[in-house]
């Protein structure tokens, strides 16, 4: 066997393990970045978002409408659980009770009681994975 075909049977050979240790390093890297993205998302602010989108979803002409707060869960993220709760006299509630650790966002709205009969309330969006 002369020394040319012996160097290019290992060159590809070479290569492979560049490619595999190539690939095996950006698998190692990826992983270890989508771990740490996963905790710096658990400091995000989720509920304020989501809070805009239910605001939107029940509030029409600038009042909040309480018959609607059953249908506000759709506008929680997805991957998300969801808890809504108004109140203005009386409380109108959606979803799970949420766990001590859920990010909550607050905020006064009017809400229509009745005919002609808008009160400030409080929207309270609570949302936890």
């Amino acid at each position: 066997m002369s020394r040319s075909s012996a160097r290019a049977a290992t060159e590809p050979l070479a290569a492979l393990v560049a490619v595999f240790a190539v690939s095996a390093g950006l698998a190692l890297y990826a992983g270890t970045l989508d771990d740490t993205l996963a905790d710096v998302g658990n400091g995000r602010d989720v509920a304020g978002p989501a809070a805009d989108a239910v605001e939107r979803r029940i509030t029409t002409g600038g009042v909040v409408d309480p018959t609607r707060v059953s249908d506000s869960l759709s506008a929680v993220p997805s991957g998300y659980e969801g808890n809504v709760t108004l109140w203005a006299e009386r409380q109108w509630s959606a979803g799970p009770t949420p766990p001590a650790g859920a990010d909550t966002d607050n905020r006064t709205v009017s809400v229509a009681l009745g005919p002609a009969t808008v009160r400030r309330g409080r929207l309270r969006v609570a949302v936890w994975r």
